[in-house]
């Protein structure tokens, strides 16, 4: 016990308190003095690597990171979490980010702004501090000769928040992306970037543009009932993924145009596109060697999307199915190759897509390709009509109704003549009496020159016909005999 002569005074104690007070103040002070010199002039890697180390030391284990790697590809497939990560992290770029990429695609009206390689942006969420990096780095040399970008997003967090943000905060994410998404959907239209399967820049094999064809159901020339009867088709196809899985078939649609040249066939495609908002992409088998090669391009294609190959007939010769490949050399691109991704186990690599083939010769392709399943809906593009042609007129001249409408419409069902055709002649003059007449003329030409061919008895191929024919149409000729072509139809197999 103290004796009462050997206890300090109140006064000696309030001394030192203010003594104590006022050198914590001091220390306080110059604390952050050093800390604030510390963010000018250590880089954030180093302090977080500083801050990391003096946690470990005294043994807080609450303040240890947990770094999640999205890499942009999963295997040959587009990782879904990457595309959303990116497209919700423009949402989030603040005034301390250094370093922004800045790209703006022909007649696009808005930039996309996405953060650049090593920048980081932080993001709050129910009390969580996250922390996103964009990480890229050049490949090895591939086996074709080319090298790739390899890119990745790294997510930075706590330790003891990990659960949360697998089970809450990812799907947030992945949700917001696709409301951004959808209030600002823009149509692309994807080619192989490189055809040996080189990576791109983003390391994909597909290079991308913003689809800028107008074309839509209501521009379209083709047979109303034909036209309603797509729609419906496509409609119920986007609605039924449950229907889908229920009866155990992959969610995709395959549609063979096929007709004449010039009767709409990529018109109707891109209508397609601009109707479901659905990604385009473009392949060409002729740039192709391998069926690997194929399946990995294929595979790498977006969920929502069309794949369209043109002219199937002319990119390879694929009724030769016996023979297992294409008649050309050192190749390893077969017909089973493609059939396996249409309606094979590779089929099932994704969702809601639209498998679309043109031909103008549907007679030379293997019966194999055009069963149901692969090719589910055959929709014939033929010749003019006379709906065809009103809806033509009124979107070159703005005209509904004319005194020469009921001759060109007689003429119309007497000849073959293309939409293009019908579209090449309105568009020689924007006055509507001067353009009609022009049809007019076209149409007479023409049907002198269909009785020249049937009089003639010329017996070689109907296209070497049809093209012969197109050149005596434009040269001019006397009139001729009467032909009605045959309806436009659409066949569900």
């Amino acid at each position: 016990m103290f004796s009462q002569a050997s206890m300090p005074s109140t006064s000696s104690i309030l001394s030192a308190y203010t003594t104590f007070a006022a050198s914590a103040m001091v220390v306080k002070t110059m604390l952050h003095e050093v800390k604030t010199m510390a963010k000018q002039l250590i880089p954030q890697q180093l302090q977080d690597k500083i801050l990391s180390g003096i946690g470990r030391l005294i043994g807080d284990q609450s303040s240890s990171q947990m770094t999640l790697v999205i890499e942009e590809y999963n295997g040959y497939a587009m990782n879904q979490i990457f595309e959303a990560s990116e497209i919700y992290l423009q949402t989030k770029i603040s005034p301390s980010v250094d370093r922004l990429r800045v790209s703006q695609a022909p007649r696009e009206k808005n930039m996309l702004v996405t953060i650049s390689k090593g920048e980081k942006v932080i993001d709050l969420f129910e009390g969580i501090q996250l922390k996103w990096e964009m990480v890229s780095s050049a490949e090895k040399q591939l086996a074709m000769g080319d090298k790739g970008e390899r890119r990745s997003i790294e997510l930075s967090f706590l330790k003891k928040n990990m659960e949360k943000v697998l089970s809450s905060y990812l799907p947030y994410v992945v949700e917001m992306s696709e409301m951004i998404k959808e209030e600002s959907k823009v149509v692309k239209l994807h080619s192989l970037g490189n055809p040996q399967g080189g990576a791109v820049v983003g390391g994909g094999a597909w290079g991308c543009i913003n689809l800028d064809h107008p074309s839509t159901f209501e521009t379209l020339a083709m047979d109303l009932n034909l036209k309603e009867e797509l729609i419906k088709d496509l409609d119920r196809f986007v609605r039924r993924r449950k229907f889908y899985k229920r009866v155990g078939k992959a969610w995709k649609r395959g549609y063979l145009l096929y007709g004449p040249p010039g009767t709409g066939k990529t018109s109707l495609i891109a209508a397609m596109a601009n109707y479901l908002k659905f990604d385009i992409y473009d392949l060409e088998l002729s740039n192709l060697l391998r069926n690997s090669q194929l399946r990995k391009i294929l595979v790498s294609t977006k969920n929502r999307s069309i794949l369209v190959i043109e002219d199937i007939d002319c990119s390879a010769e694929l009724q030769d199915r016996q023979a297992g490949r294409y008649n050309q050399p050192n190749t390893e691109l077969t017909l089973s190759g493609l059939l396996n991704f249409i309606d094979g186990l590779w089929s099932s690599c994704g969702d809601e897509r639209i498998v679309v083939f043109t031909t103008n010769h549907r007679d030379r392709l293997d019966p194999a390709l055009l069963r149901p399943g692969r090719m589910d809906m055959h929709i014939h593009m033929s010749y003019c009509t006379p709906y065809g042609f009103k809806t033509l007129a009124s979107n070159y001249l703005g005209v509904s109704k004319h005194r020469l409408f009921p001759k060109i419409e007689r003429l119309i069902t007497e000849v073959e003549v293309t939409p293009a055709e019908i579209a090449e002649e309105l568009m020689k003059s924007e006055d509507a009496d001067v353009a009609l007449e022009g049809v007019v003329e076209f149409l007479m030409r023409a049907k002198i020159v269909g009785k020249e061919v049937g009089e003639e008895g010329i017996t070689e191929r109907q296209d070497v016909v049809v093209e012969t024919k197109r050149q005596k149409i434009w040269s001019g000729g006397i009139e001729g005999f009467d032909y009605m072509p045959p309806a436009p139809s659409l066949s569900f197999l």
